[in-house]
């Protein structure tokens, strides 16, 4: 009984401290949403005030609206966001499980070979990814961008899915297989789904990191047809004048999706934050 109530509380602690957490990483949101809707005068003068009648004013989003196609740009940001997801989880995922389940020689050498891409940043090969991308003719393309940011967020997954797939009992993939199961059916349909608050973890980490980029998108696709959001955004940014209206008000609805694909994934995501708590 102790021991059960010792595991509700560690459990209900963890859970304490993700909430208040999420409290403080949603302050800035809830900061740039305020501002959107309060004239620029107002912005400066009280910028953690709620929008009044006399402050109240829609001009940023009838900017946004009016100049430059934000539509597109919501659409390429979301192609490339979801496109990247999947193939990020999907390879990630089978790799993971080749490296956890298979015992070959340079196994360990391979996996410190993929955990590299997490302390080497790849922005450091923009250069050679730039020369690769014009000799393949996908410069201005959404699929460069999907190539650069499934090959940025696969170290992570792996590192992370390997080590939930190690935890994944050997005795129900053996009864698998003795049922006559293949490998790939025992991955899809008995492997992943327990590794799902895994799967959502790398998920979440990924995506706010492909969404927030303008790095890639500035030098891979900044045409007018396949710019992000984020890239899209820095047209109100000038090097005398900023529109700070318009800035706040293509932030605030820049994060609208991002909050939906959080919400998607947050279940799963506190499932696998807290896994360890209550062992």
């Amino acid at each position: 009984m102790s021991t059960a109530r010792h595991s509700t509380t560690r459990s209900l602690a963890a859970h304490g401290v993700l909430i208040l957490y999420t409290v403080i990483a949603l302050f800035p949101v809830f900061v740039i949403v305020v501002n959107s809707f309060k004239s620029r005068r107002a912005i400066f003068a009280d910028p953690l005030a709620l929008p009044t009648s006399e402050t109240f004013d829609m001009v940023g989003y009838q900017t946004v609206l009016k100049q430059g196609d934000f539509l597109l740009y919501f659409q390429n940001s979301m192609i490339v966001t979801v496109a990247s997801l999947f193939f990020v989880l999907l390879f990630g995922a089978m790799a993971a499980f080749a490296l956890s389940e298979y015992r070959f020689r340079g196994n360990l050498l391979m996996g410190l070979y993929l955990a590299l891409g997490i302390m080497i940043p790849i922005r450091l090969g923009t250069v050679a990814i730039l020369q690769i991308m014009v000799a393949s003719g996908l410069v201005n393309t959404l699929t460069a961008l999907i190539l650069v940011y499934t090959a940025q967020g696969l170290p992570l997954a792996v590192f992370i899915l390997s080590e939930f797939m190690r935890g994944v009992s050997d005795d129900l993939k053996n009864a698998g297989r003795i049922d006559g199961l293949s490998e790939y059916t025992i991955f899809l349909r008995l492997v992943l789904p327990l590794v799902r608050p895994a799967m959502a973890t790398v998920a979440v980490f990924t995506m706010i990191p492909i969404w927030n980029d303008l790095w890639f998108p500035l030098i891979l696709a900044p045409s007018e047809a396949t710019k992000t959001i984020t890239l899209g955004s820095q047209v109100f940014i000038g090097q005398f004048v900023t529109n700070w209206n318009a800035v706040l008000a293509a932030l605030g609805l820049a994060i609208v999706p991002v909050l939906v694909l959080y919400l998607i994934f947050s279940r799963q995501l506190i499932r696998g934050i807290t896994a360890g708590a209550v062992k």
